[in-house]
């Protein structure tokens, strides 16, 4: 909103201070506004669940709280972007209401409000952006038809909400995940000189991230919980859609795909089609590399973002 009220050439100021506000803001309210959260109960089924039991859990709330409001204050706010912020923030409350819930919400109703966002994305991006998709590292367009473009972007809103929200079990690793994959989304961007002030919000939640991880850093104070990972795989979908390369998301989230996604496929087949798959491998991933290959947590968090950051730089560099 303030863009609006300053000359082009005041820009860079702004945003400067925009980023800034956006990390010291999220520092000081996990530091001081922790009083409201859940304390986590533990998650019985996880590698080591029990040395996150006790801690102030869906600190999401506040850093997606901080977001929100500098990308209001200081980023380009269009009717598109308005929707999206709410989509962002409903996938947050929706997350913040299962971390505060004694019972832990079923699969079904976190599912149908998945869904829910997913097609309301789906909705808005195709009210405002053509139905033509770039491949990066092919340097060709294709058009498809609305329909089919439609459930391609609910697919890959629902399985980066929930990929996202499956690999939040180690400290930092979420976070910093989410950071290599939006920062890779908006070089991209940059590189293909499509690039806009939608673009500057990816620079704006990663700030409030680096607060996050300022206290989420092994040991951990606090945890992010769903109303952070599910608003972080949302956001992630829309940056990747508005980058105009949709496609780049099986590179640049790769990892979460793999360590969420497995996991996801891996009992969606035993469930529903009765096969069995990975059946000597735990899952999310992250529980297997510690459990059976003996990483310990930071070696984890570096081995994956590590993995995640070779990734990046072949897809920067190849994208044209």
């Amino acid at each position: 909103m303030i863009a609006y009220l300053m000359n082009l050439t005041e820009y860079n100021l702004l945003f400067f201070i925009g980023i800034l506000a956006a990390f010291a803001g999220t520092c000081v309210l996990l530091k001081t506004c922790t009083g409201i959260l859940p304390r986590d109960q533990g998650r019985a089924f996880a590698v080591e669940g029990q040395l996150s039991q006790g801690k102030p859990r869906g600190a999401g709330f506040w850093f997606v709280i901080v977001f929100l409001a500098a990308a209001l204050l200081f980023g380009a706010v269009t009717r598109e972007v308005v929707i999206y912020l709410i989509l962002v923030a409903a996938a947050m409350m929706t997350g913040f209401l299962d971390d505060c819930s004694e019972k832990p919400w079923g699969e079904l109703k976190k599912g149908l409000f998945d869904l829910a966002i997913a097609v309301m994305t789906a909705v808005t991006f195709l009210n405002f952006n053509p139905n033509t998709i770039h491949f990066a590292l092919l340097g060709t367009d294709i058009t498809l038809p609305v329909w089919l473009y439609g459930i391609l972007i609910v697919v890959l809103v629902w399985a980066a909400i929930n990929v996202t929200n499956c690999s939040d079990g180690v400290d930092g690793l979420s976070g910093t995940l989410g950071i290599v994959t939006l920062m890779t989304i908006y070089m991209v961007s940059q590189k293909l000189g499509g690039a806009n002030e939608d673009m500057y919000l990816v620079l704006l939640f990663c700030a409030c991230i680096l607060g996050y991880l300022w206290f989420n850093a092994t040991p951990s104070k606090l945890l992010m919980g769903d109303a952070g990972s599910r608003a972080m795989g949302v956001f992630i979908a829309i940056m990747t859609l508005k980058s105009g390369c949709p496609v780049l998301y099986l590179l640049t989230g790769f990892v979460f795909i793999m360590d969420g996604g497995l996991g996801l496929v891996k009992v969606a087949l035993l469930r529903y089609l009765k096969i069995r798959i990975l059946a000597n491998t735990k899952t999310p991933l992250h529980d297997h590399v510690r459990k059976v290959w003996g990483w310990s947590n930071t070696q984890t968090v570096y081995r994956f973002v590590i993995v995640q950051i070779v990734i990046a730089v072949a897809v920067v560099y190849l994208a044209r």
